[in-house]
């Protein structure tokens, strides 16, 4: 599979990327969330600083992976204690 020369735009900058056919539609989408999200944060509030912007950014993607982390965590000791509880069930019943 070939590679691919594309161009992202972020903060009115444009960074060429070299990309396999399938890492650029997921590229283009994320440019496209970032560039809404700063819209959002430069109406929102008084930054002048793109960098700012860009770091407010950063963090709140960063903080949607942890929360997800978080919540899969919880799920998983959640069904792990069920699993065990149901395990104690089946063998006091079972004998």
């Amino acid at each position: 599979m070939g590679k691919l020369k594309i161009k992202i735009t972020i903060a009115d900058r444009v960074y060429p990327l070299t990309v396999t056919p399938g890492q650029e539609q997921g590229l283009r989408r994320a440019a496209k969330r970032i560039d809404g999200l700063i819209k959002t944060y430069e109406r929102s509030y008084a930054v002048r600083d793109k960098q700012d912007v860009l770091a407010m950014c950063a963090l709140e993607f960063a903080s949607q992976i942890e929360q997800k982390s978080i919540d899969k965590e919880e799920k998983e000791e959640f069904v792990a204690h069920k699993l065990k509880a149901l395990n104690e069930l089946l063998e006091a019943n079972l004998d």
